[in-house]
């Protein structure tokens, strides 16, 4: 029971922190109006306006005994009413009270007019709706009914607006100072986020300025020594790498000259194709490296960008559709050579190619599907791996060391996406990468 009900709470409660914490500061606020209010409304004005209330039917009912005395005279009591508790009376003779009623059941002036009316047995009828500053009460009195014209304030006090403004102003005023403040301390948590974001996706993050309280400064300057770190292993990596591959092309430059001395041409051209195999090996290891390099994020058509890849492969069996036309923004040259091992893969293993692009609410997708024997679906996590091979027909060739499918791989999942397989249309491989716009 406890846990559906904390489960409830939770889906209802706002997920952003800025939201949460306005509901900390502003619903404290708003129960201690609304409890002033209601304690003011009751205990003050509602019972204030009930005295005055009782007060003037008092004194109309005290007119009418007094008009009604044999040994009064009438004038006089009009005018001694008229002059000293400001009414405005007249008597219809004749006339009967109207058959409709203006009464309002909501109001509270209504409300109290009509109770203590009916505790001194009058006939009557009102209206307090008219006239602002009147109000229109009618009492029955034998064969007509005297007409009083009352003014508003004999039956409620003004201060209950004067009240309402001065709870109001204050509490508007302390949230837009809450929000104010709020958003000045979130701030500093979405840019930490952002660039944090940025960085996760290998693109390139210039020195992280921390601001804000003192834990959100511990928290960015703790993400920025461990981007540095990050950074420096990155580059160490590129640079070893850089380096194995300078050592071992002189030695293999080397080999190429002593090759050409080689008189027997059988041995010397099977010895050129191991040696062009291991520079093919050196290219695809400098290329896995050089994934994570500071190339900046640029916007492009995604129709046209794809278009220019396949062109220069000026193959009739590749063919691409697409029914949009989307801008996506991302680092143009590794998604470039993302497509490009795609295509080279496909190309390797089968005949024919088909290239779609779609759009999923805020996804783009990319299909690339060939006509080749395909990947069995209990590889196809492992290919993904770096230097995995399978012993199918897709890993026979000598040159291919594994590392293609996971360039592509962390290509995609730097830029935030995932790349699946999957079985193509055409009998082979489905690839289908989903980018985000």
């Amino acid at each position: 029971m406890f846990s559906g009900l904390n489960r409830f709470i939770k889906n209802i409660l706002p997920k952003q922190l800025f939201y949460r914490g306005l509901l900390i500061v502003a619903v404290p606020i708003i129960i201690l109006q609304f409890t002033i209010s209601v304690v003011f409304f009751d205990s003050l004005w509602i019972k204030t306006n009930n005295g005055m209330t009782r007060a003037l039917v008092a004194e109309i009912k005290t007119f009418i005994e007094a008009y009604d005395n044999d040994d009064m005279n009438k004038d006089f009591v009009l005018n001694l009413f008229e002059e000293h508790l400001k009414f405005n009376i007249k008597f219809e003779k004749g006339k009967k009270l109207p058959g409709y009623s203006k009464e309002r059941w909501f109001s509270p002036i209504d409300r109290s007019l009509r109770r203590e009316l009916k505790s001194k047995n009058l006939k009557y009828w009102f209206d307090t709706t008219s006239h602002t500053e009147l109000i229109n009460l009618k009492i029955g009195y034998k064969d007509g009914y005297f007409q009083f014209y009352v003014p508003r304030e004999r039956l409620t006090s003004a201060s209950a607006r004067l009240f309402g403004l001065w709870i109001t102003v204050p509490a508007i005023l302390m949230i837009t100072i809450a929000i104010i403040f709020l958003k000045n301390q979130t701030r500093p948590i979405i840019k930490l986020a952002k660039a944090s974001e940025r960085f996760g996706r290998g693109e390139l993050v210039e020195e992280f300025q921390p601001s804000g309280a003192l834990e959100i400064r511990q928290a960015g300057y703790e993400f920025e020594r461990m981007r540095k770190r990050i950074v420096r292993h990155l580059n160490q990596r590129s640079e070893m790498l850089s380096g194995i591959s300078h050592d071992l092309r002189t030695p293999l430059t080397r080999m190429k000259l002593q090759m050409s001395l080689i008189k027997d041409s059988e041995i010397s051209k099977k010895l050129s194709e191991d040696v062009d195999e291991m520079e093919k090996m050196l290219n695809e290891y400098l290329q896995f490296a050089s994934i994570g390099s500071k190339e900046k994020t640029e916007k492009f058509e995604i129709n046209e960008f794809i278009n220019s890849i396949i062109s220069k492969y000026n193959n009739p069996n590749i063919s691409f559709s697409s029914d949009i036309i989307v801008d996506f923004e991302g680092r143009k040259n590794l998604i470039k050579r993302c497509i490009s091992n795609l295509i080279d893969n496909s190309i390797k293993y089968g005949k024919k190619i088909n290239i779609n692009v779609d759009k999923i609410k805020k996804n783009l997708l990319i299909f690339i599907e060939d006509d080749g024997p395909g990947i069995p679906k209990s590889e196809h996590e492992n290919v993904f791996k770096p230097f995995y091979k399978i012993d199918k027909s897709r890993a026979e060739a000598k040159s291919s060391v594994g590392l293609g499918l996971s360039i592509s791989s962390d290509i995609v999942r730097s830029h935030g996406g995932n790349i699946k397989l999957g079985v193509s249309n055409l009998g082979g491989l489905k690839v289908i990468i989903s980018l985000p716009l």
